[in-house]
């Protein structure tokens, strides 16, 4: 059976030529077609060509072709990966983040929770929506993999509006542990067994223990970790993208000590994610930290040129799932952002939850966390009723609704400085916000 997998957003050089690379690299996959799908068709032609380039010079058992439509793009599809943005990223982020600032919202980057998190969902869930119409219609039996922020909002609000659909979340930010549990553990990764799991950059580590004695790490890791904390620089300047993605994960740690200290787990991400959702996390986060990375981040999505990397590795786990749902292969994969249906006991069974899964031919099965450690639970409990009002508020358009999801934040202390931050966004991005009435 020859796989479809359709690549939307495909004209972003870093995600399309990246994923490419890693179907290139896979064994499993030979024979594949890679179909690119964008609404820019100059950059959609950019991608295609080095892409051909790539697969005619090694010789690779792969068929690529582009398409500006998605109706073509989606024909015979077996399965689709969506990395999508809208309008100017980062001007519409610094509105998201500046704007509430500026009225008194003291919130934390503005791109996933709080505020920010809420308009950046009401700009970039109706066109995703517009993606699953088209695959509900299309190729329903179609597994489609979301790879956009914010990552719970969008697939909570997906899963409400076509529950039928084989919808999955990814984030790389678990990857954040390999890195640093060897150093505060002093140990390879490859000794550790771990759990984590939560909201999607609102996520905690749950359990870590050796496997060679399947003693329990965690005691290690309180013993060890604020010492490991107060090794690191107060702030970084990397002159390359490689220095910054391999320390910036816990540069910005204030959080993490007060979130360590008082509730006893460890997060997996960074303050500036985990402080979006935290009412008191302006006050210990590291903003240096926080406005450092951001102005590296800027520059480098800028600058990078994007490549088909030739090395071994794959960039990004998606393309291990497919492998997996291809060959059957129950394989455990760590984090994957899927409907609840039990898998924390704290939080409704309809909210999007990252959790660990297994893969298999069926698909994507998240892994029930037992015992969630209750005052972590409920931080994540804050947030149910901001999902359920943004996944409203997209599907009716209702501006009362959208106010209603601000008010019910506890980032927000005060409904004035609501009303008129929304009235703000509202104008400055009414070529996305039209659709709020």
């Amino acid at each position: 059976m020859t796989n479809r997998i359709v690549l939307i957003g495909a004209g972003s050089a870093q995600f399309g030529l990246g994923t490419i690379g890693d179907i290139c690299k896979s064994d499993v996959l030979k024979g594949s077609t890679i179909v690119l799908h964008d609404i820019n068709a100059q950059a959609l032609a950019r991608v295609e060509n080095a892409g051909r380039q790539y697969i005619e010079e090694h010789d690779l058992p792969f068929t690529l072709c582009a398409t500006t439509s998605r109706q073509e793009a989606l024909e015979g599809a077996r399965f689709c990966i969506s990395s999508i943005e809208v309008g100017d990223r980062f001007k519409l982020w610094e509105q998201d983040w500046h704007v509430p600032l500026q009225h008194g919202i003291r919130q934390v980057y503005g791109e996933n929770g709080g505020p920010g998190g809420l308009f950046h969902s009401l700009r970039i869930i109706p066109p995703i929506l517009a993606i699953c119409e088209d695959v509900s219609r299309i190729c329903p039996d179609a597994h489609v993999f979301n790879f956009s922020n914010p990552m719970s909002r969008i697939c909570t609000t997906v899963h409400r509006k076509y529950p039928d659909l084989k919808f999955t979340g990814l984030c790389h930010e678990i990857g954040s542990l390999p890195h640093h549990l060897p150093r505060i553990l002093d140990t390879p990764f490859e000794n550790l067994s771990v759990t984590a799991g939560g909201l999607n950059h609102f996520s905690i580590l749950l359990e870590v223990s050796y496997k060679g004695t399947g003693k329990d790490a965690y005691p290690d890791v309180r013993a060890k970790g604020p010492a490991y904390f107060e090794s690191l620089p107060d702030h970084y300047r990397p002159q390359e993208p490689s220095d910054a993605e391999s320390q910036r994960t816990w540069l910005e740690r204030g959080l993490f000590r007060e979130i360590l200290e008082r509730f006893g787990y460890l997060p997996i991400t960074t303050d500036s994610h985990f402080g979006e959702y935290v009412p008191w996390a302006y006050e210990v986060v590291d903003h240096r930290g926080i406005l450092d990375f951001y102005s590296w981040y800027k520059r480098y999505c800028a600058e990078k040129q994007a490549v088909i990397s030739d090395g071994p590795d794959m960039i990004e786990r998606v393309i291990p799932i497919i492998e997996a749902i291809v060959s059957d292969a129950h394989m455990p994969e760590m984090a994957v952002n899927v409907p609840n249906m039990g898998l924390i006991d704290c939080l409704p069974d309809w909210i999007v939850v990252e959790a660990p899964a297994v893969i298999d031919a069926n698909g994507v099965h998240g892994v029930q966390l037992e015992n969630y450690p209750k005052g972590v639970g409920g931080l994540l409990q804050n947030q149910v009723a901001i999902h359920d009002l943004t996944a409203e508020a997209v599907l009716t358009g209702s501006k009362e609704i959208v106010l209603q999801a601000l008010l019910v934040d506890p980032i927000v202390w005060s409904v004035r400085a609501a009303e008129q931050t929304l009235d703000v966004i509202l104008d400055l991005q009414k070529e996305y916000l039209g659709y709020i009435k």
